[in-house]
């Protein structure tokens, strides 16, 4: 049940990723093309898609919260296991995949616009004064 349980929500956290990279693909590649040249803008497009996937399923597959379900849980009592999982418990865990895959998305995203609109900026500024 476990490897399925990773492999779910890999799955789940890879399917948010691809959604949420067909929706900003043109805002990216539009705001891109305007800040640098474009053989250097397709290049940094297929790189924010790339940290899209790398953010997105390591914010959403969460290695050392899924581990509770192998290993025992350390403390005063030495018969304790593994928590099992059940359907409630897969319901929540693939939530929180969802969740911490577009919440990690949306704060990589933020940074990224926040930088290319001081770019933005700042090319607009320096622009006007050399003209």
């Amino acid at each position: 049940m476990f490897y399925l349980l990773l492999v779910v929500t890999f799955l789940v956290a890879l399917i948010s990723c691809y959604i949420v990279i067909k929706a900003f693909d043109e805002p990216i590649d539009n705001i891109l093309s305007k800040i640098v040249t474009d053989d250097i803008s397709k290049a940094w497009t297929k790189y924010i898609k790339f940290a899209i996937y790398v953010v997105g399923i390591s914010g959403g597959v969460r290695i050392w919260e899924i581990e509770k379900y192998i290993t025992a849980p350390s403390g005063p009592r030495e018969n304790t296991k593994a928590i099992i999982l059940t359907p409630e418990r897969w319901t929540l865990e693939i939530y929180r995949t969802l969740i911490g895959s577009l919440k990690s998305i949306a704060w990589m995203l933020l940074m990224f616009f926040g930088f290319t609109l001081v770019a933005y900026v700042a090319l607009k500024v320096f622009g006007k004064r050399e003209v």
